[in-house]
């Protein structure tokens, strides 16, 4: 806290800050204009299947996930059994997987046309599909099942923390008592996890919620794809800010419930370490059964997937390795490159603003920022586009007040709305990778600064940034994959013409081609594994 420091560096974090909400506020004012004809069509027809359809798929997901994800959390955080280690992070691995690429190998092999399929007939001699019963894949069952193979993650790694965390001498005292390893995981391991399951739960169906690729796949007509195809479709940014809305709603009760799930977390942060000697030494027949259920989850989830993509970029590379590869991956490379380092300097401003202020209202600028990280990508990109267009409109008119022709869609059809989009969604991580940094930083070291005669200025450039070198690169790091991997935002805002890795592959998947842009999908997965690596090396550490 430093009293001389001046209202400038509050003002620009206000300003800041009104510029990353300005697509929330923007979309909110949007949604309350009337739009009788588009919205009340949708309203009296489609809307309650697309509400109802996203809901029993958000319901679905986080049940699946819960049921897939805490007995391998629980093995591997309480149980000894061989490569307990390895699985310990290769379970984190299907978070790199993008979702509609696991949809699309899974439909491949089994659809009619498929292996599966095509095997069974040939095993029983059946000549059509009426004579056996094969369930669709295309079906708001089988996303479900898809988004539950690659989301599961989140709340493995939220169990497995809340179960190492577990006090060691309830343990013991459950085996005093008599317990079996299973007795003990119903009766005292997972009600106490309960807060760490139903955070995972809500950001499952956050996630599941704002999925638009894999629902479009399957075409399963879910509130993402309503946004997307009304402004598409109808051309009507008041109907699709109206969806988003509703989609908006969604995701902030999801957030409640996290919220409300994680007000009792500090009681397991304060209980001992686990040791290597707590854990239960299952029998060899239980341990290979363990094995074999993370060995299972592991190859379905990410292994088999990944080596059909090796297979397609090896048998389809001439296809793949040509100029557009190259161009679309230098596409995605500089709008990553500016994103991160545009959200990094926000970053600073923000938390150099909230470390040093004695203001506490400056604390308000680094929190309001952090709000579009919330939005999924479809409702950010319509909240981007309403004051785009209106700022367009505006230069338009003015043009036209002076009797020059105006010069069109100046800002929503180029890639300035792409990356301000990136940067709303995004900042999140910088600011938060930046935070963590800057908790390790004594406070003495700023009052010495200042008792030198040193100014703010002098306190950033001199002290601050040679310490914050780690989160800054953490968070640009982060931010660059993150934007090399977002999709519905891209889809959306992307100038005509413009493409960048995530739509190139999306396009294959959407033409059932995806041989063709295997090795494009290849490199999505490659850079979505560094955060995952960055994550579990954090994890070890704090361990």
């Amino acid at each position: 806290m430093i009293l001389g420091l001046t209202r400038s560096w509050s003002l620009a974090g206000y300003f800041i800050a009104a510029i990353l909400t300005l697509p929330l506020v923007a979309l909110i004012v949007q949604a309350t204009l009337p739009d009788q004809a588009v919205f009340s069509h949708l309203f009296n027809t489609v809307l309650p299947t697309y509400i109802a359809n996203s809901l029993l798929l958000m319901l679905l997901v986080g049940l699946g996930t819960l049921v897939i994800a805490t007995p391998a959390a629980w093995l591997v955080a309480r149980c000894d059994f061989p490569f307990r280690r390895y699985f310990q992070w290769l379970l984190l691995l299907p978070l790199a997987m993008p979702a509609y690429i696991v949809a699309y190998v899974y439909t491949d092999m089994l659809d009619y046309a498929g292996p599966v399929q095509r095997t069974l007939r040939a095993w029983f001699e059946w000549q059509s599909p009426h004579d056996y019963y094969f369930p669709s894949i295309r079906s708001l069952g089988g996303a479900a099942i898809i988004l539950s193979l690659v989301l599961f993650p989140y709340i493995y790694l939220l169990a497995r923390t809340a179960f190492m965390e577990q006090s060691s001498s309830l343990l013991y005292a459950s085996r005093v008592m008599g317990c079996s390893p299973w007795r003990s995981f119903w009766r005292l391991a997972l009600p106490m996890a309960r807060p760490a399951l139903a955070v995972g739960v809500a950001l499952v169906a956050m996630e599941t919620a704002a999925d638009f690729a894999t629902v479009s796949y399957f075409a399963v007509p879910t509130l993402t794809t309503a946004v997307y195809d009304t402004w598409l479709g109808y051309g009507s940014l008041t109907a699709a800010a109206k969806l988003s809305a509703i989609m908006l709603l969604v995701v902030f009760s999801m957030i409640g419930v996290e919220r409300f799930a994680r007000r009792k977390q500090q009681l397991f942060q304060k209980q001992s370490s686990l040791n290597e000697a707590d854990r239960y030494v299952l029998s060899p027949k239980t341990a290979w059964v363990a094995l074999g259920y993370c060995a299972v989850l592991l190859f379905t989830a990410f292994l088999l997937p990944f080596i059909v993509l090796c297979g397609y970029a090896i048998d389809y590379f001439n296809e793949s390795w040509d100029v557009r590869f190259w161009q679309y991956s230098l596409n995605s490379l500089y709008i990553a490159a500016i994103v991160s380092a545009v959200c990094v300097v926000l970053s600073l401003i923000l938390m150099f603003v909230r470390r040093v202020s004695p203001r506490k209202s400056d604390h308000l600028p680094s929190r309001l920022s952090c709000t579009g990280y919330a939005l999924p990508g479809t409702v950010l990109a319509i909240g981007v586009l309403v004051p785009l267009t209106f700022i367009d409109f505006a230069i338009n008119d003015v043009y036209d007040w002076f009797g020059v022709r105006g010069p069109g869609l100046l800002l929503t059809g180029s890639v300035f709305a792409l990356i301000f989009a990136f940067c709303v969604r995004f900042i999140a991580i910088s600011i938060g990778s930046l935070e963590n940094s800057y908790k390790r930083i004594s406070p003495s070291l700023d009052m010495a600064c200042i008792t030198l005669g040193r100014t703010p200025n002098q306190l950033l450039w001199r002290v601050h940034l040679p310490l914050l070198r780690k989160g800054i690169f953490a968070g640009a790091l982060l931010v660059f994959i993150e934007s090399m991997k977002e999709l519905p935002a891209a889809l959306l805002l992307r100038p005509i013409g413009f493409e960048n890795l995530a739509t190139y592959v999306f396009q294959f998947v959407s033409d059932e081609r995806l041989e063709h842009g295997a090795l494009a999908a290849i490199v999505i997965v490659l850079v979505g594994l560094v955060p995952l690596i960055y994550l579990n090396r954090s994890l070890e550490q704090q361990g």
